[in-house]
């Protein structure tokens, strides 16, 4: 424990600046200012298939930086829980499949959604947990790739191939939530709580418990703390984060179907983490926002170049590879070592 509540401890100028701005540093206040001002400056198709895709890929892979950034649990089925909460709002809800959609108000069939992703979440949790290193990753892949052949070949319930398509947001208080400046405050919001969530999480005892556990289980067990109940809550909550954003997700495309909960998807959410990085919250938006301009426009420049748009996956696996190799802490980790020096250095030189 003494080494959690040591790297919980803020360095002296971190404790400066969270008390000169209230706990957030300058910057980070300039940035909600810009991300609330959003509409303005941009387009709608910027509001949505930009910044509001990168929200949702950004909380879903924030779901998988909470369990194994604290809880050192590498989780492969973040995307198919957030999947399922998609499908679970189709059936319950209204779709173009009404054979199968049940035709539910929103209003009950987006919290029952929830609740049943979350619940996936916490038995796949159950599961996991009993494992550990490399054998977590497996059984959780496992239960990923189950649910997508599942998914694929059961037409009676979750629509088979196709699956379901006119999945539509609904329409309350007067706005369409599905119209680009209303879809995008969704998704910016429920990417600000889930990241204010996994913040108060993590420097709460359980989160700090939860570190512990990750360091050494056998000491905090020694200590009377039960480190499976421990480690099902943490997927459990990682489930709350994700399962909206399943439901966001569902909203944007107006569909889900297994290519959704495929196996690619669920790497991305991997790489999109990695990428930005396992150290902090901030990091999976980072990397999610990199991930989704370069499956916008770098497919465009391939096929500009007279090369396969499919390509594209070989550009993410390359910066994967270097980032793994000289950045083990994704984007954040190649500012906080080369670039943040270099600055502070280039301004106190001036000085």
């Amino acid at each position: 424990m003494a080494a959690v509540r040591a790297r919980a401890t803020p360095s002296a100028d971190a404790k400066y600046e969270a008390a000169r701005t209230g706990g957030i540093p300058a910057a980070g206040w300039l940035l909600a200012l810009v991300l609330v001002m959003m509409p303005a400056i941009a387009s709608d198709f910027f509001l949505v298939q930009v910044f509001g895709w990168a929200f949702i890929l950004g909380t879903i892979a924030l779901s998988l930086q909470f369990l194994a950034g604290y809880g050192g649990m590498v989780s492969l089925v973040q995307m198919t829980v957030a999947g399922f909460a998609g499908y679970m709002v189709a059936i319950l809800g209204t779709s173009g499949l009404t054979q199968i959609s049940l035709g539910w108000p929103f209003w009950l069939a987006v919290p029952v959604a929830i609740l049943l992703g979350v619940l996936f979440g916490t038995v796949s949790g159950a599961l996991a947990v009993r494992t550990a290193g490399i054998y977590t990753i497996m059984i959780t892949l496992a239960i990923a790739a189950a649910f997508f052949y599942f998914t694929r070949q059961n037409e009676t319930v979750f629509g088979g191939f196709l699956g379901f398509n006119g999945v539509r947001a609904p329409v309350f208080w007067g706005i369409d939530w599905r119209a680009p400046v209303p879809f995008y405050y969704l998704c910016l919001g429920w990417a600000a709580i889930s990241w204010g969530l996994v913040v108060w999480v993590a420097r709460a005892p359980f989160g700090l418990a939860l570190q512990g556990i990750r360091d050494n289980a056998r000491r905090m067990a020694a200590l009377g703390f039960n480190v499976t109940a421990h480690r099902i809550a943490a997927y459990a909550f990682a489930a709350f984060l994700a399962a909206p954003a399943g439901v966001l997700l569902t909203w944007l495309n107006g569909q889900i179907a297994p290519g959704t909960v495929g196996i690619g998807p669920v790497i991305d959410i991997l790489v999109i983490a990695v990428i930005g990085g396992l150290g902090r919250p901030i990091g999976p938006f980072i990397g999610a926002l990199l991930y989704v301009l370069l499956r916008l426009f770098a497919m465009d420049l391939l096929v500009a170049l007279g090369l396969s748009g499919q390509r594209f996956q070989l550009i993410i696996g390359l910066g994967f590879l270097l980032t793994v190799l000289f950045s083990p802490d994704g984007v954040l980790g190649l500012w906080e070592r080369w670039i943040r020096p270099r600055l502070v250095g280039r301004a106190g030189g001036g000085r």
